[in-house]
Parts: C-alpha cells; structure tokens; sequence
C-alpha cells in the first residue's frame, strides 16, 4: 500500500477526537497536577522511620498509597529503611502474586510511524531504519516460532502510529496470531492471549479491538511532565497532543477493555516525578472506573540508531535509583502487574525481580520480522533501540526455577472473566494467587514437555514438585482435581484450566 503524503496528513488531522478527552476531565484540568507532584516531593524529602513503617503497613495491606505517602517512599536516605522497603516490595509481590513470574514475548509488525519522538529508531525522519510492515503470512511464520518452537503463550504485539498499520491492520494481525497452531513434541503451540502495545484510538476503534479478543490494551505516557513531553515529541505530530494520549486508557475503559497497561519511559524526565505521574494515573483510574492499571512498566532510556537523545539525556537513571523506583512503585500500587523487560541486563533483571516483578520477556527479538528471519538481534537499523538481555526462553525459566520461581503460562483467567474488577478484588484479597498457582502447575508442566532442555526440565520438576505439595497442604478439597488435570496433561492432553 503507496500512500501519498496528502493521504497521510487527511490521515492524522481526522486522528484525534478532542470530545473523547474533555468528557473525563474535570473542568478544564486533568488529574496530573505538577505543582500536587512538586509539593508532595519537596515536603517529604526526609520522612520519620515511624511514617515509613506506617505506609508499609499499608502497602501490605494492599492498598494504594497517596501522593504524599509515595512521596515519603522516595524521599527515604536511611539504608537500614531502604532495606525494610524493600523486604515489604518482596513481601507484597509475594502476597499477591506467589511466586510466579510470567512470559511473552513482543512482537513487532511494522516500523512505520507519523511521529517523530527524538528517543526512538522508528522517528519519521530517522533516514537509517529499515521500513517494513508484516503481511499476514509472514505474520504466521513469526507465530510459528514464537508458539511453535520458543513455547510462547503470550505476546506483546507492537504497532506504530501509521495509516499502513490502522484500526483494519490490527484487527487482522489479531485473528492471525490467534488462528495458528503448531505442532510441537507432545502437544500443540498456540498464542493465548495477545496484548497490544500501540498509540491511543478512538472508543470505536477500541471497541472493536475488545470485540477480536486482546488481552491488555498498553499505552505509554512516557514521561508526565508536560514541557519536557512537549520537547521531545514535536508539536504538530499525533503525539504532540499530551491530553489526547493521558486520556487513551479511560477511553480503552469504556470500550469495554479488560484490563489496561501504563507505563513511563524512565530517563526523558527526573525519575522521581515519573513515579509521582504513575501513582497519580492509578488513582484516577481508581478513582473514575474502581479498577487500576492492570500492569505497569518501566522502561529505562536505551541507545536507538538515529535517536541522538538517547545518548546525551541528562535523565539517565542509575542501578542504584532503578533499584528504588521499582521498590516505590511495587508498594505503591501493590495490587498491579509490574514488568521488566530484555531493554535491562540479565545481572540488571537478577537484582531486580525479587523487589516486585511478575512479567518478563525472553528469547527477545524487537526487529520486523525478527523471529523467523533469524537475523543478528542487535542490528540497529533494524529495531527500535538495543536489547540489554537476549537470552532465551529456556534460559530464562531455568534460572528462575532454581531460584524459586515457577514459571506460569496461564491465561485462564481471561477466558473464564477473572478480569477487570473482579480480577482487582481478588488480587487485593490474595484470592487470584489460589487459582494462578494451580494454572501455573498445569502450564509449566506443558511448557516443560513441550518445549525444556534436560537442564531446566530437571530444575522445573523441582519447582513443581514444592507446588504440588503446597496445593495438597493449603487446598485439600481441589488437590485430587488438580492431580487429575495434571495427569491428563503428562499424557498428552493441553490447556487444561481452573
């Protein structure tokens, strides 16, 4: 598809439905005020040890934190609190979610885009990438990998902001990657849930995304500052427009979406002001619809070809200060999903994990195409910014599972409606982890004989073993079902759920 650049700008000028902001806003203000974030900081820059342990009686008790509390969390400089802050993070994350960490893996489809953000290798005038959109075949040869020789169960599917790449292009891509299946050692592959990753839409074109069947709608404020927004993305561009993208998940909430993705890109603005924006865009989430962000990330500035602002930002956040952020966020919004991605080192993912994560990706590949053409992963005119960690699935799972982790694969919960509110209940109840941890025995045991090397297939079985006896100890009634299910699916069987 040739597109003449009129075509295009008719395109973007008929983008943006200014009435699909106004309506959730409260007068003329929006929820991220910055003088609300400047004060909170300011005031708690040295907090009494008794706040802290007050607030992180909170966080264990689920509840979402206010401002001036997060702001308490941040303003910490004691090392012996710091220590305590994050022993709770881990505490929350276990209360929550056990000990289960989940896969995907993103997939992008193209790397056409409108937009001309001064951080990204996909920029308008970025004259080094390689422009590529997937057809629908060689979108099926990216799930056959994924799903068929990786074992993938989830992805992240990534769209840029172009005509090419629309509301009829994602449609389709979605009935592909969930039509493929692939035969694989014991059983078959196949993608379960498919979440987006992609610009803000319209609430009729989110509504038909929910119609097709994708899991979490993801979209990035990448920085909540308003100047240092307007410099980096340039005015006149779709993504110029700050209201139009802080508004996209109310509109994914009204179309009917069950569950949504924040997230800010840590190194545009101060670090500490990026939590403060997060923590106010759960509340208002909260606040207007009695559910929060279904997941957060928290990406850190990466070098992209073509993107000289990812060499020389003043923002850069530390190990050190990466370390807080992820503690202050995990204690914060304490029911939330919270992702770490291959943009960090595996030393970097080793240390940071524990404090919180429950998503992470692995075998990553961020080039169109990347998977089943099998090209150099770190070639920079082909992706979007350098990877930090490429190690595989495999590797991956085994190291979390000598670790203690089990690995789940789980999407039963979307399809049998533990979405939305109710999802968010029975994460603040602790009442999700009861299913999750039967769901994660099945599909780990699928994914180990589907797809595990003898070393972590020998680390995998242990895990399972300890889970096996936790659920005949903590859930007597439901242990002979899930022995059952269990033994159906070493004999072949697949997804097989609660």
């Amino acid at each position: 598809m040739n597109l003449k650049s009129a075509e295009v700008q008719t395109w973007e000028k008929n983008r943006i439905k200014r009435n699909q902001i106004i309506k959730y806003m409260d007068g003329d203000k929006d929820f991220i005020d910055e003088s609300k974030i400047v004060s909170a900081l300011e005031s708690n820059k040295s907090p009494e040890r008794l706040q802290i342990k007050d607030i992180l009686q909170k966080s264990l008790a689920i509840e979402t934190l206010t401002a001036d509390e997060t702001a308490a969390l941040i303003g910490v400089s004691d090392p012996d609190i710091v220590e305590e802050m994050e022993a709770a993070a881990a505490e929350v994350k276990r209360r929550v979610y056990d000990n289960r960490i989940v896969t995907f893996a993103p997939l992008y489809l193209a790397n056409f885009c409108v937009n001309d953000c001064f951080y990204c290798g996909f920029r308008k005038t970025n004259k080094e990438a390689q422009r590529r959109i997937l057809s629908k075949g060689e979108v099926q040869n990216e799930i056959e990998v994924l799903a068929g020789e990786i074992g993938h169960k989830r992805l992240i599917v990534v769209y840029g902001e172009h005509p090419k790449t629309d509301l009829d292009y994602m449609v389709s891509t979605i009935k592909t990657i969930y039509d493929v299946k692939v035969k694989t050692k014991n059983g078959w592959g196949q993608i379960r849930r498919a979440n987006i990753n992609a610009a803000p839409l319209s609430i009729e074109a989110l509504k038909e995304l929910h119609d097709v069947g994708i899991g979490t709608y993801q979209v990035f404020q990448e920085t909540y500052h308003r100047d240092t927004y307007k410099r980096v993305h340039p005015q006149g561009t779709i993504k110029g427009d700050y209201l139009w993208r802080l508004y996209c998940m109310h509109r994914s909430m009204e179309a009917g979406a069950d569950d949504v993705g924040i997230g800010a890109l840590f190194g545009l603005y101060d670090w500490k002001f990026e939590i403060m924006g997060l923590l106010l865009h759960a509340r208002e989430l909260e606040r207007k619809f009695n559910i929060g962000p279904h997941t957060i990330s928290f990406p850190r500035l990466e070098p992209a070809a073509g993107a000289p602002l990812t060499q020389d930002s003043k923002y850069k956040v530390s190990d050190s200060d990466f370390r807080r952020l992820v503690t202050v966020i995990r204690l914060a919004v304490p029911y939330t999903g919270m992702i770490i991605t291959a943009r960090e080192s595996a030393q970097s993912r080793r240390e940071i994990i524990p404090l919180g994560c429950t998503q992470t990706d692995a075998s990553t590949r961020i080039g169109i195409g990347a998977y089943s053409d099998r090209y150099n992963h770190q070639e920079q005119e082909r992706q979007q910014f350098i990877l930090g960690d490429t190690r595989s699935l495999d590797e991956l799972i085994c190291e979390l599972a000598q670790k203690g982790n089990i690995t789940s694969f789980c999407t039963a919960g979307y399809r049998c409606g533990r979405t939305g509110k109710c999802i968010m209940d029975l994460l603040r109840s602790g009442q999700e982890g009861k299913f999750c941890k039967l769901n994660a025995i099945l599909t780990f045991r699928e994914w180990l004989d589907d797809f595990a090397s003898q070393e972590t297939k020998i680390a995998g079985e242990e895990i399972i073993i300890q889970e096996i006896e936790q659920v005949r100890k903590t859930m007597p009634k439901i242990f002979p079902q899930m022995i059952q299910y269990y033994q159906r699916i070493k004999n072949g069987e697949r997804d097989l759920y609660f």
